[in-house]
């Protein structure tokens, strides 16, 4: 059966679907802009009379109700680590349920390049914006700023400013990782984290420092490497850490090399690659922890403790706060909330 598009003669319209939902217009609205409200069943209902009846919300009526694009934007640091794939994967998912289209956007970790793209998306009058922010400067994404368009910040939170904000428990997900590595009876583990600029940064080595505080133990600050970047700065920190008398990586300098850490922690998916290069290199027996899933890791045959979360799921709860803003009600009201995602350890490898 051929599915008519909004706007052609005979399409499907919302009292359609709700006279074969057996509920009213309003449930049908509430199950589109995926209201909590609705029961599970009375919105599989209506998600099954949608399917069948070809419905497709009308998206230029909607923008021009919206006073806007129908678009929202999507401004990322770093399209090449696989995390913001999954992102903007879950905010996708919950635009087009409500007749949004995404604009996506790369930043590179500069702020310079996050002001021209907040100021580019803004002038396409874009509906609302998700940003994961790049620096600690969010004066250009303020309500002034931005005349009261919605923005819902994701990843890190904000500062400077009050808005809606999506976060993952990294303190809490970094202190478990380490935990499992110290009742593992490791006791000197080494520390690779990404600029502590970064919130996530900061706080996952505020969680490393925890466990080992839980566990009445100081760590060795010499086996401490921040500031990385990438695959190949987290290779480099992790040679030097785990070479015979190296101590290389940018660090603070020592007059004396340390012992080296019989297993390390890494603060994202990119730095934990970058340490299995190197201990598969070195071939060196060197257990390994690190925030954020990845493929394949599952397959590498080495220890490896990993924290994950529900990325897509970031995406999807950024993209709801935000279309809560855009249409208005009750919720476009309410004092900017924080959304935190939990964590759970996953143990792969050999035992």
């Amino acid at each position: 059966m051929s599915q008519q598009r909004p706007g052609d003669a005979g399409a499907p319209t919302m009292r359609d679907v709700a006279n074969r939902a057996g509920v009213s217009t309003m449930t049908v609205s509430r199950v589109l802009k995926d209201d909590t409200r609705v029961s599970d069943t009375t919105r599989r209902r209506v998600l099954d009379a949608v399917d069948a009846l070809g419905y497709r919300l009308n998206a230029t009526a909607r923008s021009l109700r919206l006073g806007g694009s129908g678009m929202i934007g999507l401004i990322v640091t770093n399209l090449a680590n696989p995390f913001y794939s999954r992102l903007a994967l879950g905010v996708q998912e919950v635009a087009s349920q409500h007749g949004l289209s995404m604009l996506l956007s790369n930043t590179g970790e500069q702020l310079d390049r996050e002001r021209g793209l907040v100021e580019d998306l803004a002038s396409r009058q874009v509906a609302g914006m998700i940003v994961v922010p790049a620096g600690g400067s969010h004066s250009h994404l303020t309500p002034a700023a931005l005349r009261d368009m919605p923005v819902v910040l994701a990843s890190r939170p904000p500062s400077g400013m009050e808005a809606d904000c999506v976060l993952v428990d990294d303190f809490g997900g970094a202190r478990d990782a380490t935990a499992r590595l110290l009742a593992a009876g490791h006791r000197r583990i080494g520390f690779l984290g990404n600029p502590p600029s970064i919130h996530t940064g900061a706080e996952r080595y505020r969680g490393y420092r925890a466990a080992h505080e839980a566990a009445g133990l100081e760590p060795d600050d010499r086996l401490v490497r921040r500031g990385l970047t990438d695959v190949a700065t987290a290779e480099r920190a992790a040679r030097g850490l785990l070479a015979p008398g190296g101590s290389g990586g940018p660090g603070p300098d020592t007059a004396r090399a340390p012992a080296a850490p019989t297993a390390l922690f890494c603060t994202n998916n990119r730095l934990t690659q970058g340490a299995i290069r190197a201990v598969r290199a070195l071939d060196l027996s060197v257990a390994l922890a690190g925030f954020d899933d990845f493929d394949l890791a599952d397959v590498l045959g080495m220890p490896l403790t990993i924290v994950s979360y529900d990325a897509d799921e970031m995406g999807r709860q950024a993209a709801r706060l935000l279309i809560e803003r855009i249409n208005g009600g009750p919720a476009a009201t309410w004092p900017p909330r924080r959304t935190v995602l939990p964590t759970h350890v996953i143990r792969y490898g050999p035992k």
